[in-house]
C-alpha cells in the first residue's frame, strides 16, 4: 500500500472524557502511528504490533499505552479508513463484546 491510511478521525475530547489527560496523550501517539502506517492487510498490522489480537476479519484490539488502556479498531484497508470503536482499560474491556461494542456503547 503506498499511502497511509487516510481516515483516522474521532473528536480526542470525546474519546477521553473518563481519565482524560492520560488517555488522550495515548490515543495521540497511536493516532502518529496509525497516520504513518502502510498497511493492507491484518497480517501487516501483526507483523508491526506484535501484541495486537486480531479479532475479526476487520477488528483488532491494540495494546496502548504501555499495555494501560486497549484500543478496538475496524479496518478497512482498501479504502485505508480506521474506525476506533472502543477504548478503555483492561478490566473495563473485560466487560465488553469486542466483536460487536460501538464508540459511546457496549
Amino acid at each position: 500500500m503506498d499511502n497511509p491510511p487516510s481516515s483516522v478521525k474521532l473528536s480526542l475530547s470525546r474519546a477521553t472524557h473518563k481519565d482524560g489527560k492520560a488517555r488522550k496523550a495515548a490515543l495521540e501517539v497511536w493516532f502518529e502511528e496509525v497516520r504513518r502506517a502502510r498497511w493492507g492487510s491484518m497480517a501487516e498490522v501483526k507483523r508491526h504490533y506484535r501484541t495486537a489480537s486480531v479479532v475479526t476479519a476487520e477488528r483488532i484490539v491494540f495494546n496502548i499505552k504501555g499495555n494501560d488502556y486497549r484500543l478496538v479498531v475496524a479496518v478497512d484497508f482498501e479504502k485505508r479508513i480506521v474506525w476506533i470503536k472502543w477504548i478503555g482499560t483492561h478490566s473495563e474491556y473485560e466487560q465488553i463484546d469486542v466483536t460487536k461494542v460501538q464508540y459511546g456503547g457496549k
